[in-house]
């Protein structure tokens, strides 16, 4: 028999997430009316993906009835001192409660108990052998409820990153400890957001390391009079009393006085009736799209727009909107499948590609005079150049402005970067084209055509309101003068491609193959059986069963065979080093040699696409096919560099990168004395801060384990990394490694004070810049959620380090390109590999192209620190390095 299915929702809690999930878009969620409806969307968009994940058959809401429960009066504190709710989220509770009914869900409450005591009743009341129950919160204190019936879905980060809890999981997380010792690990060190006050110096830590001896808080206090004297002690038992209460506030009443039944509660889906005019009230127009449903509310057939087949003169003025379509996301490969432009007062489509053979059409698209406002100015660029050359005159994209203002948000339709800012006439491009194997053109062609306008019109409105923000947020120059230059150069890169040697591509091919079989032949002798190597299920049962390897980790089917997993186990059998290298070929050769071969096209060249709207950091991604991903630790992976050649005989490809660059913006940012001297004396870094952190006065004595070991610690305070991090890097205990933590800092007081000062920045501003004023938004930098709060801090140490690199790599591209131009060299740039840049240059122009290249990279910016360039050459890329 199927059982049935009982989602149970913490509807304060999920709704306070939802608020917090888009609250550095909160300004730009409001209906028409004024209301803000940032928790409402969110809380929408999580409702829907754990009823996709789940299908639930029976649904429950449950809402907290007030701030005064019966906890309050076995102590008046419970709960207090929390900051006040803001009044943009208390508005919009009504609306939740609302929008779940629409939802075709109920919602409940119960006078003097929590959202937790209606959850925790209802899970523990229905028919175990009938069903299954799931619980979604946002608030841990429900995982005591966890059974092997009952699962805890925790929220952990925006709206779609989930934590399940079972009581297998507790007992990993939380060191062998039973959902029910949650409560008594809560009775121990307290709940600072519940204001359970615990016992006075007992942290989680010592609390599961008590209740695994005690069992519970009542078993510590009958073998109290058995501990040795300490201060711990001494606390245990002055605050007995406390330890007893804070169990008693922690403990979710499992017999509430609930007067629902169960059948109640039976999901017969979503009440249209009350959804839609709910939708269309909050001006959820992505939400009507999922459901079929045009947005009445707003006059989708008010837009002027020519269906054109050839243009004229009259037809282009001296500013327009443009936009050019494809289906699919490649550029270098995709047809153009229409154009628009025009402004508010006209606009003009067409599909019809004899428009590019157009006199008045070319005569505009090349005027640099006649300024075009674009959404994605490289893909338009390159997209043209394969049709009729680069246009000039592009003066703003859309796309890329959109980006600077709000890295967070990477949503590249242009219908969601319109509702962003409060624009809807337009839809989704999913909407109009469909998805996946369905997606096309629609049959319809005035659709298509509209769809078309609209982009045009919607394009021009956004560019007033980008700008006014850019200049608001004192990121004009960040645009103007970085990354809209910078678009153009990438799309030059682009557009030129690098040369692939197929026939070395091919010849790797064959010896990758051979290798992969002498492994798999050595892996089988060791196992004394052949078996499917790339099966984790038989693989699991060759090392865990049939050779007696420890079990690390178990998944849902059976062993863990991960990566990390092996890494812990290659020290007890040759076997399991093996396998890791098979992993690593077989990714190699799939990936890199197999996906590298189709990508290769007509011109024997390979164009990949920089995605410039990507990175939270500023870093540029490459994408069909990833270029700054081939694994060049391993010798296998390197050597796939010996494919990528220069485009002519008497050519090579030379490569600069620089050195340590992100250190050396830490020296500049921190104005550490210790961390500049070591720089400017051209000190190798990784041994002077061994010598100052194993206190080594001789450069000599720093033996290589040292240097590896401080080179582990240099990068670590570059993230932000943690104790725990840094004893896994180095296979060192975590008291080691923070000891290595407090001496860096002792002897780097500079990058110790950097880091308190961003951080407490960032928690005012909730973003943090670098030193080009490029944003990183930071929505759970004041998360009451312990990891979810610490992984923001390491963020907000790390990016204004790492985005400040990526800003001065930028900088030295476009003096770069300035100076090859002015110097009338031949000399390309081809490729940017993160700190790298890759030049394809004829041999008698290579000491000219060194010293120029030299010469900018390393005077780019003026920093606090030199900037050092590496620089090599060769036949093929491998060979530059």
């Amino acid at each position: 028999m199927t059982k049935n299915k009982l989602l149970l929702v913490d509807g304060n809690s999920v709704a306070f997430r939802a608020f917090f999930a888009l609250h550095n878009s909160l300004e730009r969620f409001k209906n028409n009316n004024g209301l803000h409806t940032n928790a409402i969307y969110a809380f929408n968009n999580m409702f829907e993906n754990v009823m996709a994940k789940e299908e639930p058959t029976h649904v429950l809401v449950a809402f907290d009835a007030g701030k005064t429960t019966f906890r309050n009066a076995w102590y008046d504190e419970y709960k207090g001192g929390r900051a006040k709710t803001p009044g943009e989220f208390k508005e919009q509770m009504p609306y939740i409660r609302e929008l779940i009914t629409g939802l075709g869900v109920k919602h409940y409450e119960l006078d003097n108990y929590e959202a937790d005591d209606i959850i925790g009743t209802l899970a523990n009341k229905v028919d175990k052998e009938l069903f299954d129950v799931v619980i979604l919160t946002g608030d841990r204190d429900l995982t005591q409820l966890a059974t092997d019936e009952i699962k805890v879905d925790i929220t952990v980060k925006g709206v779609s990153d989930i934590e399940s809890y079972t009581p297998a999981h507790i007992a990993e997380k939380y060191d062998g400890l039973t959902p029910l010792q949650i409560i008594d690990m809560k009775g121990l060190a307290g709940d600072a957001s519940d204001n359970i006050p615990g016992v006075t110096k007992i942290g989680e830590k010592t609390a599961i390391k008590l209740l695994k001896q005690y069992g519970s808080v009542e078993g510590i206090y009958e073998h109290i009079d058995e501990m040795k004297q300490s201060k711990m002690k001494e606390n245990l038992i002055n605050d007995r009393e406390l330890a007893f209460l804070s169990k008693k506030l922690a403990t979710i009443n499992i017999d509430s006085p609930v007067d629902i039944a169960i059948d109640e509660l039976k999901y017969e889906g979503k009440d249209l009736e009350k959804l839609i005019p709910f939708y269309k009230e909050m001006n959820f127009k992505t939400f009507l799209e999922k459901l079929n449903v045009v947005d009445d509310t707003k006059d989708m057939d008010d837009i002027l727009f020519e269906v054109v087949e050839q243009t004229s003169p009259e037809m282009f003025e001296e500013h327009a909107a443009f936009y050019v379509e494809t289906l699919g996301d490649n550029y270098h490969i995709e047809d153009i499948v229409g154009v628009a432009w025009g402004t508010k007062d006209k606009i003009y489509v067409s599909n019809n590609d004899a428009i590019f053979e157009d006199e008045a059409f070319q005569a505009w698209l090349f005027d640099e005079q006649k300024t075009k406002t674009v959404y994605d100015a490289k893909s338009t660029e390159v997209l043209l150049n394969r049709y009729i050359g680069r246009p000039k005159g592009l003066v703003f994209d859309v796309l890329l402005a959109a980006y600077l203002l709000d890295t967070n948000d990477t949503n590249n339709d242009i219908a969601g970067v319109a509702e962003h800012y409060g624009y809807s006439d337009i839809q989704s491009d999913d909407a109009i084209y469909g998805r996946g194997a369905k997606k096309g053109l629609p049959e319809e062609e005035e659709v298509f055509f509209g769809h078309l306008a609209r982009k045009v019109k919607a394009i021009g409105w956004l560019t007033d309101k980008l700008k006014e923000e850019l200049e608001a947020k004192g990121q004009t120059a960040l645009f103007d003068e970085m990354e809209f230059p910078l678009s153009k150069i990438l799309a030059e890169m682009e557009i030129t491609g690098i040369r692939v040697d197929a026939l070395r591509l091919n010849q790797m091919k064959g010896e990758f193959a051979e290798r992969l079989q002498e492994i798999e032949q050595r892996v089988y002798d060791q196992a004394g059986e052949e078996f499917n190597l790339n099966s984790p299920k038989q693989l699991g049962v060759i090392l865990f069963e049939k050779m007696g390897l420890p079990v690390i980790k178990k998944t849902k089917t059976g062993y863990s065979t991960a990566v990390d997993v092996l890494e812990q186990l290659k020290a007890q059998a040759p076997i399991v080093e093996d396998i890791l290298t098979y992993r690593q070929i077989a990714k190699i050769q799939s990936t890199y040699v197999e996906g590298l071969l189709k990508m290769i096209q007509a011109d024997g060249k390979i164009h990949t696409r920089y995605v410039q709207t990507l990175t939270q950091t500023g870093r540029l991604s490459s994408v069909d096919p990833n270029l700054q991903n081939i694994p060049i630790r391993l010798e296998e992976g390197r050597k796939i560099r010996e494919a990528f050649v220069p485009r002519k005989e008497n050519w090579v490809i030379y490569s600069s990168d620089y050195s340590q660059i992100e250190l050396r913006v830490l020296a500049h940012i921190s104005d550490d004395e210790h961390l500049k001297a070591a720089f400017i004396e051209g000190q190798d870094i990784h041994s002077s801060t061994a010598m100052r952190v194993f206190g080594i006065e001789k450069a000599e004595d720093v033996t290589p384990n040292m240097r590896r070991q401080a080179k582990a610690v240099n990068f670590g305070i570059v993230y932000g990394i943690s104790d725990y991090g840094l004893s896994q890097n180095l296979g060192i205990s975590r008291k080691e490694a923070q000891q290595y933590i407090d001496t860096y800092f002792e002897r780097y007081p500079g990058v110790k004070e950097y880091m308190e000062n961003v951080v407490r920045e960032a928690k005012d501003k909730g973003y943090v810049e670098t030193l080009y004023h490029r944003r990183r938004y930071l929505p759970d930098i004041n998360s009451r959620n312990f990891n979810v709060r610490s992984f923001a801090e390491r963020t907000a140490i790390n990016s204004p380090i790492q985005g400040s690199a990526a800003d001065i790599l930028k900088i030295a591209m476009i003096e770069l390109t300035k100076r090859l131009k002015e110097e009338k060299l031949e000399a390309t740039m081809l490729l940017q590999v993160h700190d790298e840049l890759v030049f394809e240059v004829p041999e008698h122009e290579l000491e000219q192209l060194d010293q120029l290249v030299r010469e900018v990279m390393e005077n780019a910016v003026t920093l606090h620190v030199p900037l050092i360039t590496d620089s090599s050459w060769g036949k093929t890329w491998y060979d530059a390095k």
